[in-house]
């Protein structure tokens, strides 16, 4: 990580400028009524892909890049920094006219997503790893965001296991920030993502607090050669056990 904290909230603010720059352009865009569902939700994607890599190359020309869109940046197998990035998540639920979609820009620092930015551009904000608050109150009963399409199965048992309530929502960062914001406790991931949907989402949610981990317990690791990262569990930290032990009870064993 930089030594120089300076360094550090530079990278954040330019994190939260790019993700916000970005939303307002998918707003514009969307706003003008020309384009509608797919079109429109790959006309979004990029454009708001190209905003988000010129910013980048002019304010960080020496960092390498991640993005969904577009082939890496630079040198990112080797890189210390890496900029990942998603210009558009949820581009399906763009596309249909909802709010729950997102634009993610994270810096990996050595492999791990220090720094990141989530904006939820119909909602009106950015939700930063450099401006953490506290969480408000756990739902009662506990509230589980899941995919609105199709839940995952292993989301679901845990839920029953628990009592819990199935929130349903679209884009992988306007779950995340759900739990973040206090909409929703826990989410539990076991369908296949790669790291642009997750790295700037995890920096936001480990910044706030909670708990970020690979199904089996293993730490988040960005920047890998195969960007593939299928499963996770963010949730308020308190519950962390308790949703383990749920899953352990729930899960088949061979």
């Amino acid at each position: 990580m930089p030594s120089d904290p300076l360094a550090r909230r530079d990278d954040a603010a330019l994190a939260a400028e790019i993700a916000a720059i970005a939303g307002d352009y998918l707003c514009s865009l969307r706003d003008r009524q020309e384009l509608s569902g797919k079109a429109l939700g790959a006309a979004g994607d990029e454009g708001a892909n190209q905003r988000i890599i010129e910013m980048l190359r002019r304010e960080r020309p020496d960092d390498a890049i991640l993005s969904e869109e577009c082939a890496d940046v630079g040198h990112r197998a080797s890189a210390r920094r890496v900029w990942i990035v998603d210009p558009l998540d949820g581009t399906r639920e763009y596309g249909e006219g909802r709010d729950d979609w997102a634009v993610h820009v994270a810096l990996a620092l050595d492999g791990i997503a220090a720094i990141g930015a989530v904006a939820l551009p119909s909602l009106g904000t950015v939700v930063r790893s450099d401006e953490p608050s506290p969480l408000p109150a756990a739902g009662d009963p506990l509230r589980m965001v899941v995919s609105r399409t199709r839940p995952a199965k292993e989301a679901v048992a845990v839920a029953e296991a628990l009592g819990a309530v199935l929130v349903p929502m679209g884009s992988a960062g306007a779950k995340a920030m759900a739990v973040v914001r206090g909409q929703a406790d826990i989410y539990l991931h076991s369908g296949g993502q790669y790291e642009w949907d997750n790295a700037a989402p995890v920096a936001v949610a480990s910044a706030f607090g909670l708990y970020c981990a690979r199904l089996d317990g293993s730490p988040m690791r960005y920047n890998s050669a195969d960007p593939s990262l299928g499963d996770f569990l963010i949730c308020r930290a308190e519950l962390a056990d308790l949703v383990n032990n749920a899953m352990e009870k729930t899960t088949p064993h061979s």
